[in-house]
C-alpha cells in the first residue's frame, strides 16, 4: 500500500469517526433538552426585570410595560399604572416553562405552529421581549399544544413544545391597573346629577333618626326624676346616639309627579363600589363637551365629581376628588371606559326615580245602533176549529 493511499484512508477514517461523534453529541444534546428550562436565565433575574414587551402582528411592540419612577406603567396608555399581578404571573409562567420535546428547525414550517416572525402577515404567535440586568431576551410563544405551547427563542431555528401553558394579552387595555374607585354605598350622603339635557335632581340621605327611651320615659337609674321634670318621651328629647338613616329623599320632583319609594331612590350597592376601568385614554380623545355630571358627597365630607360621556357603544368617565390627592394624580387628564351597566347605575335618569305615570284611560268603543226589537209571539190560544 502506497503512503499516499494510506494517508487518504486515514483521513477518511477520521472524518467518519468525527461524524459519528457529532451525531452522538447531537442526540445527547436533544435528549438533554427534555425537561430543561425554556429561559434558563430568567429564574435568577426575575426581580431584576425592568421592561417587558409584547408584539403580535406588528413590526413594533403592541404592549410595553416598564418601570417609571419606581412603578410599572403601560407606555401605550400614557404611562398609566400597570397591573403588576398580571406582569408577575407572566414572568413566573415563562420562568416555569419546561421543554417537553424539540420540534421543527425549518423556518418554512414555523408558521404552522405559530413561531414565525410576529410581524409577518397572518402571524398568530406573539413575541415577548424581556430586559434584565444581563441584556435583552426574546421568545416567541406560538399555538397551544397539549397542556402547553409551541415556542422558539428568537435568534434560534430550533423550536420546542413547552409546558405549562403560557397565556397573556397583546392589547394595552388588558394590562392597566383596572381598579378605579371603591366607595361603599353606606358612605354616600348625596348624589347630584346634572344631565347633558333635561332637568337635574339630587338624592340625599334623610336626617339621621334619634334613639328615644321606651314609651313612658322610665328612667334607667334607680333614682326617680326630679319633681316637675317631664319624661324624655313626653318632651320628644333624644336620649341616644343618632343612627345613620337608610332613607333617601329626592329633590327636583317635577310638578304633578311623585318620587319613587326610598328603596328605589337609594344608590345601588355597586354604584361606586369596586368600580373598574376597561380602558384609559387621554381625556382629549373623548368628547366631553356636553357631559352628564355626577357630584357625590361622602360622609367624611369628601366630594367626588364624575363627568360622563358616551361614544358609540363605549361609556367614558373622568374622576376628580376634593380630598384624595393620590386619586387625582392617577386620574388627572385621563378618561376611563367603564361597563355600560355601571355607567347607567351612576347616571340614573330622573324618570327612573319617579312613580310611573298612570296609563291614559282606554278609549271607549264607538256606540253602535241597536237592532230593531223583534215582536214577541202572542200568548193567546186560538180556539180549535169545530167539526
Amino acid at each position: 500500500m502506497s503512503q499516499q493511499r494510506f494517508v487518504a484512508l486515514l483521513v477518511a477514517a477520521v472524518l467518519v469517526i468525527s461524524g459519528a461523534l457529532y451525531l452522538s453529541a447531537q442526540r445527547n444534546q436533544q435528549h438533554d433538552t427534555h425537561g430543561g428550562a425554556l429561559l434558563p436565565w430568567l429564574p435568577g433575574e426575575i426581580n431584576a426585570v425592568t421592561v417587558l414587551t409584547v408584539r403580535r402582528a406588528s413590526p413594533t411592540p403592541t404592549v410595553t410595560l416598564h418601570q417609571q419612577a419606581g412603578r410599572w406603567t403601560v407606555a401605550e396608555r400614557g404611562d398609566y399604572p400597570a397591573d403588576v399581578s398580571k406582569l408577575r404571573k407572566l414572568l413566573l409562567a415563562l420562568s416555569d416553562a419546561k421543554i417537553v420535546e424539540e420540534k421543527t428547525s425549518s423556518p418554512a414550517s414555523f408558521s404552522i405552529i405559530g413561531v414565525d416572525d410576529p410581524s409577518a402577515q397572518g402571524a398568530v404567535g406573539a413575541e415577548i421581549g424581556i430586559t434584565a440586568k444581563d441584556g435583552n431576551h426574546k421568545v416567541i410563544i406560538g399555538k397551544p399544544v397539549g397542556e402547553g405551547n409551541f415556542a422558539r427563542r428568537v435568534g434560534e431555528n430550533l423550536s420546542y413544545s413547552v409546558e405549562p401553558a403560557i397565556s397573556f394579552e397583546s392589547e394595552p387595555r388588558f394590562w392597566i391597573d383596572s381598579q378605579l374607585l371603591d366607595v361603599a354605598s353606606a358612605n354616600i350622603q348625596s348624589i347630584q346629577i346634572k344631565p347633558a339635557t333635561g332637568p337635574g335632581y339630587e338624592l340625599h340621605r334623610a336626617p339621621p333618626a334619634a334613639k328615644t327611651p321606651p314609651a313612658g320615659g322610665a328612667p334607667t337609674s334607680g333614682s326617680p326624676p326630679p319633681a316637675g321634670t317631664a319624661p324624655a318621651a313626653a318632651t320628644g328629647a333624644a336620649t341616644g346616639a343618632a343612627t345613620a338613616s337608610e332613607t333617601f329623599l329626592l329633590d327636583g320632583v317635577p310638578p304633578g309627579r311623585k318620587a319613587a319609594d326610598s328603596a328605589s331612590l337609594a344608590p345601588s350597592p355597586t354604584a361606586l363600589a369596586g368600580l373598574t376601568a376597561d380602558d384609559v385614554l387621554p381625556v382629549g380623545n373623548v368628547d366631553f363637551t356636553k357631559p352628564t355630571v355626577a357630584v357625590v358627597t361622602l360622609s367624611n365630607g369628601s366630594v367626588i365629581t364624575l363627568n360622563g360621556a358616551t361614544s358609540g357603544d363605549k361609556h367614558w368617565v373622568t374622576v376628580q376628588s376634593s380630598k384624595d390627592a393620590a386619586l387625582n394624580a392617577r386620574t388627572a387628564g385621563r378618561a376611563f371606559e367603564i361597563a355600560s351597566y355601571r355607567y347607567d347605575g351612576i347616571f340614573r335618569p330622573l324618570e327612573q326615580l319617579l312613580v310611573p305615570k298612570a296609563p291614559p284611560p282606554a278609549p271607549k268603543p264607538p256606540a253602535t245602533a241597536k237592532p230593531p226589537a223583534i215582536p214577541k209571539p202572542s200568548s193567546a190560544v186560538k180556539p180549535a176549529p169545530q167539526s
